[in-house]
């Protein structure tokens, strides 16, 4: 026998060495990939336009957009009537979720798809109405309340549900048992699901619903940066002062007030909508049973493996970005770091990172540097890093360092970091779903994804190629969610919950 070689600086089977192995291979395998992302830089001088755009930021201009407060009320109205019927619809399938696989088959299909695509599909029936609007939130989100909403009731303590009496009711132990145990937890979430509402209302805005987001991307197209500042200015008041004008005493009355601005509604032809349902969504090949000219059908979509592939790389660059962004950023915004100033400065930075939804910020990053995958990127990382980190300094400021004091360094190197890390790689993992999901969106400002080639697919009324499309990118998510369960840390040392990390969920 030969002489026993050391173990390598990664061997070993303990937790800590287990996600350090996850971290390095997603980080490795993103620098292995990085050659084949364009990332250049095409536009002349992005930093003279970053100056306007700041400029812009700095002296707003209130008075430039028509209309704003029709603007913020349909906002809100979308919003606020997108979650109660996702939630309405939601929770009876939370109740089913962990009992019928063809439930939770059915909202991972409608969560996959992320809800400016199925805006795309319902203006083709519905038109620029409020019925569009509030299912493309309504869809996706009762996929998602389904969802959560199961996993919250499934960690509902046993105790009091086996001190009934023998023989109550399936009815009443979830009512009087097991109900009230997690109403505190549903309420958080749902209230938290709103503010997602809200920037994914604004959103809708890119594809000509007439929110803030439609008179935002008017504003930064045309260079209007005073008055797209003012919106964003108004977007940011609207998502802060949400605590407020959000009440549940107020909810009612704004939900009720809004229906008289959410109008006209559209008159459907129930026949047309049949059609577009059972014939125009299928390819024709399929309906006559032609499984030879379906094959061509399926050849005549361009750049199908190329899209996929760039979608998945994208996605994996946003994944190891975010992770770099948020073991950066987390200390900006922990009490163990910095001085009072310096942590407001660093918890507003994340906090309006955050807040600023994937899709406005590659589209700010477009105007700067240009069409290719760099404003993705760093839409992608510079959001969803923020995010992990907002919720890592939380978790952080929950512990006590005792011993001999330690440097910054010490702190976050050796007391903090391997306390946090294993809650950390768990929120990112979450977070692989929505990245991919976003990832795929983005594809609408013109990068190569699967999102420019169903907006393509809608632009030119081809929508049996659009509705496959969708299914590939729902079927992508899908999976890519399945390897980052398989991959998420199952073990944990920190406070924050994996099961249900609430903000992550957005």
């Amino acid at each position: 026998m030969g002489p026993e070689r050391a173990p390598g600086l990664l061997a070993g089977d303990t937790f800590n060495l287990r996600l350090a192995r996850r971290s390095l291979g997603l980080l490795a395998l993103c620098l292995i990939l990085l050659p084949f992302a364009d990332l250049a830089v095409t536009t002349h001088d992005p930093w003279a336009e970053l100056g306007r755009m700041l400029d812009g930021l700095l002296r707003p201009d209130f008075l430039a957009t028509e209309s704003l407060a029709h603007a913020i009320a349909l906002t809100v109205g979308f919003a606020l009537w997108g979650t109660l019927l996702g939630m309405l619809l939601g929770f009876p399938l939370a109740l089913l979720f962990h009992r019928l696989r063809l439930v939770r088959g059915g909202c991972a299909f409608v969560r996959a798809i992320h809800e400016l695509f199925w805006a795309l599909l319902l203006l083709q029936v519905f038109g620029l109405s409020a019925v569009t609007a509030i299912a493309a939130l309504a869809l996706p989100y009762a996929g998602i309340f389904a969802k959560v909403y199961a996993e919250i009731l499934e960690l509902t303590p046993r105790a009091p549900v086996d001190a009934l009496p023998e023989g109550t009711g399936r009815l009443s132990r979830f009512a009087y048992a097991e109900l009230p145990m997690v109403w505190a937890r549903l309420a958080g979430y749902t209230r938290y699901r709103f503010e997602c509402a809200m920037r994914s209302s604004v959103l809708l805005g890119f594809v000509g619903l007439p929110t803030l987001g439609f008179h935002l991307e008017s504003a930064f197209r045309e260079g209007r940066y005073a008055e797209a500042g003012a919106l964003l200015w108004m977007f940011y008041l609207l998502i802060a002062s949400l605590g407020w004008w959000g009440h549940r005493r107020l909810l009612p009355w704004l939900a009720l007030g809004s229906l008289f601005l959410l109008g006209p509604w559209p008159d459907v032809d129930a026949t047309l909508l049949w059609r577009f349902v059972s014939v125009d969504l299928w390819p024709r090949p399929l309906l006559e049973g032609d499984w030879t000219g379906l094959w061509r059908w399926l050849g005549d979509i361009p750049d199908l493996l190329p899209a996929i592939g760039n979608t998945l790389l994208l996605g994996l660059l946003g994944t190891a970005g975010s992770l770099v962004v948020a073991l950066l950023a987390w200390p900006l915004a922990s009490r163990h770091f910095g001085n009072r100033i310096t942590r407001v400065m660093g918890k507003g930075g994340l906090v309006l990172m955050r807040s600023t939804p994937e899709l406005m910020l590659a589209f700010i990053f477009l105007l700067l540097l240009g069409p290719s995958m760099l404003p993705a990127w760093l839409a992608l990382a510079l959001h969803n890093g923020a995010l992990i980190a907002f919720l890592v300094a939380r978790h952080a400021d929950a512990f006590t360092l005792d011993g001999p004091p330690l440097p910054a360094t010490g702190r976050y190197a050796y007391a903090l970091l391997p306390r946090l890390y294993d809650g950390l790689l768990a929120l990112l993992f979450y977070r692989a779903e929505t990245i991919i999901r976003e990832t795929a969106l983005l594809g609408m400002l013109g990068i190569a994804t699967l999102g420019f080639h169903i907006d393509s697919s809608f632009a030119y009324l081809m929508f049996d190629q659009a509705f496959f499309l969708l299914l590939v990118t729902a079927g992508l998510n899908i999976a890519v969610d399945a390897i980052a369960r398989r991959y998420r840390p199952r073990e944990t040392s920190s406070h924050c919950d994996r099961r249900v990390p609430g903000d992550a969920a957005c």
